[in-house]
């Protein structure tokens, strides 16, 4: 029938030589970075090719900037004041990693331990962590470097979000972001609710009862990190994720803890259903999407 012909909607595969749209996100995120959003296409591509990466042709990255409505003169543009809520979605573990600096007391006053860390926003997972005695782009750009090449992060797959920090805006983690394909996320200036997952896991950690009031020496504190994250990631019951440990869900055995607890508590109400009240108990689930900024109608995007 001609009017169903019209609601048909046919699957075409992509040819070979054709761009996914993941593939086309990516090359956007690097055409709108810090480094590159003031670049025209053929600066871009220069420069691409200078660190050793092709990304795309000149004319793609002028038909990608078309279909995102952003055609115009690149050169001397400055940034507005206006900043863009982060909106991010993680569905799965290495989709979404969060990272900050904190300080840790030293042995004196006006003396600082500088925390790295970053974290997994789905599995809740400390993917990566150091304690230096200052904070250095340098630094920064090593532990990020080192973390993606621990945890097989291919091109196009993380985004890393942040907050403003001057290490976190820096050309050398930037330039290395888009390297690795990386794209960059960031807070909004003065808004601290942006970089909630990070923010969550310092205070945990600060609120230990075995957290010192200061460190004598930078291998006390990092003795005291890696026992912490060692903790942390293995043995935390973390409420975010139905007390399960962040480890068990970022390596993927949740569902057979998840399954194991079903049957011990299957078991207890088989035993006694009126200790129950004659209802099978409900386990907390994992939750199937975490989020940085929940857009408020979600249905109309995803759809």
């Amino acid at each position: 029938h001609p009017a169903d012909q019209d609601n048909l909607h046919i699957e075409r595969k992509l040819p070979d030589f054709a761009y996914s749209p993941q593939e086309k996100q990516t090359i956007l995120g690097v055409m709108n970075s810090d480094i590159y959003m003031d670049r025209t296409p053929y600066e871009i591509y220069a420069s691409r090719l200078d660190a050793g990466e092709y990304l795309c042709s000149v004319r793609t990255m002028y038909r990608i900037l078309k279909d995102n409505d952003q055609v115009k003169e690149r050169r001397n543009v400055k940034r507005t004041n206006s900043y863009q809520k982060p909106e991010l979605l993680a569905t799965e573990a290495n989709q979404i990693w969060s990272w900050d600096i904190t300080k840790l007391k030293g042995p004196e006053k006006w003396t600082y331990f500088y925390l790295y860390v970053i974290i997994d926003i789905f599995s809740r997972f400390v993917v990566g962590w150091m304690v230096a005695y200052r904070e250095l782009s340098s630094l920064a750009q090593k532990l990020i470097k080192e973390t993606c090449s621990r945890q097989n992060i291919e091109s196009g797959q993380l985004t890393i979000h942040a907050d403003r920090g001057s290490s976190m805006r820096s050309k050398p983690v930037a330039f290395l972001l888009s390297d690795l394909g990386v794209t960059k996320s960031h807070s909004r200036p003065y808004v601290s609710n942006d970089n909630p997952f990070s923010e969550s896991q310092f205070k945990t950690m600060k609120y230990r009862p075995d957290f010192p009031k200061n460190f004598n020496c930078i291998a006390e504190a990092r003795d005291f990190c890696r026992r912490f994250f060692d903790w942390y990631n293995r043995e935390h019951y973390h409420s975010g994720i139905g007390f399960l440990t962040p480890e068990s869900v970022h390596y993927g055995f949740a569902d057979e803890v998840l399954l194991n607890r079903k049957n011990v508590l299957l078991k207890a109400f088989e035993d006694n259903p009126k200790r129950f009240r004659n209802q099978i108990p409900v386990l907390k689930n994992l939750p199937k999407s975490v989020w940085i900024n929940k857009p408020e109608n979600i249905e109309k995007m995803v759809k």
